[in-house]
């Protein structure tokens, strides 16, 4: 999303700045060009529809050193516009997510957290927790709620070290609460996994998140 604008940011530039273009008297079609590609960066954001005529006015205002609201506020707006559209596309991942973890929580051993983690204790563990500033090393198993597998240390056969503020805010909200030796498995709401913006070719967008989680030592 914040691409789209610093391509428009961009634009914007090319068009106030290049003083050969505005004498060219291709002026004209390095203009529409402009506007084609400002569009085609839209539609690829998943933006079908837009009021030219507003699109023009912002332009123009910018270019004219009287816009009626800052980038701030026009960031915001344009973000907050964008994430509702990928919400109303991607609905069906939002719907199966929000069922399974109603679900989910009605089963025996499956503790909620305030933050709509869930997690069960599959091993409990007796060592030291981490702390958020900490490296840990841990074996994982993650999959989509249908089973897929989309990662797996187990699978390779090989441990991951990272710090536990530089993983996924389910992660991170997990492993400080886990014994060294622990093994637990995490159900992670999309807003506590990858969100709208999903991860690779099989996290999608406001995917539900299952990891299976081994806390091997504190590094």
């Amino acid at each position: 999303m914040k691409n789209s604008l610093i391509i428009v940011v961009m634009a914007i530039c090319f068009v106030a700045t290049s003083t050969w273009a505005q004498k060219s008297e291709k002026m004209d079609s390095i203009s529409y060009s402009l506007g084609v590609l400002i569009a085609q960066n839209f539609k690829q954001q998943g933006l079908e529809e837009v009021q030219s005529k507003d699109v023009a006015e912002g332009i123009s205002d910018v270019l004219a050193g009287n816009a009626k609201m800052d980038v701030e506020e026009a960031n915001a707006i344009f973000s907050e516009h964008m994430q509702k559209i990928q919400m109303e596309k991607h609905s069906g991942n939002v719907e199966a997510g929000k069922k399974f973890l109603e679900e989910n929580a009605k089963k025996d051993g499956v503790i909620t957290l305030p933050s709509g983690l869930q997690y069960m204790v599959m091993k409990e563990g007796t060592g030291p927790k981490p702390k958020a500033t900490d490296k840990v090393t841990t074996h994982y198993h993650g999959t989509l709620i249908d089973g897929t597998v989309f990662d797996s240390s187990v699978d390779r056969g090989q441990p991951a070290t990272f710090p536990v503020n530089g993983v996924i805010a389910a992660w991170v909200e997990a492993l400080q609460l886990m014994p060294t030796g622990s093994k637990w498995k995490l159900f992670c709401p999309s807003e506590l996994a990858y969100g709208e913006r999903g991860a690779g070719q099989q996290i999608g967008p406001f995917a539900t998140l299952i990891f299976e989680v081994e806390l091997i030592s504190i590094n």
